[in-house]
């Protein structure tokens, strides 16, 4: 999916199918900063990331920084990142396909809640806490 994106972000730049306004490319290339720092954050606060969703021994619930406002802010991150790079790149048509990415990730944020709730301890008080999944005040 990804690879077709950025096949077609450069397409769209080698024959300028649709030619994105300059304000819109340096507004994406803002968020696209944004989503790294705040990677770089969610890095540094929580050591127990991990690609497959599962729980680690001694795993506790983080609870403090970005993890205070957001329970997925690493998700948050790469929706921030994926989200912004077409349109940095200038390129309309990947911005539809990276589109599916949001669908993706909140599938993945469903189940890795319930393994959450299920195998670690305070997960369950820690929702109660933070309301919000991924964007504050809405979702």
């Amino acid at each position: 999916m990804f690879i077709c994106g950025f096949i077609l972000a450069g397409l769209d730049f080698r024959f300028k199918w649709l030619i994105l306004p300059e304000w819109l490319s340096i507004t994406a290339a803002v968020v696209f900063l944004l989503g790294y720092l705040l990677y770089a954050e969610v890095l540094r606060e929580n050591t127990y990331l991990s690609r497959t969703v599962e729980i680690q021994e001694n795993q506790k619930v983080i609870d403090t920084g970005l993890y205070g406002v957001v329970r997925h802010p690493m998700y948050l991150s790469t929706l921030l990142l994926f989200l912004s790079m077409p349109l940095v790149l200038g390129s309309l048509f990947s911005f539809i396909i990276f589109l599916i990415y949001p669908v993706i990730i909140i599938k993945r944020i469903k189940n890795e809640e319930q393994v959450l709730e299920k195998g670690l301890e305070g997960y369950s008080e820690y929702k109660k806490r933070v309301k919000y999944r991924l964007f504050p005040f809405i979702w």
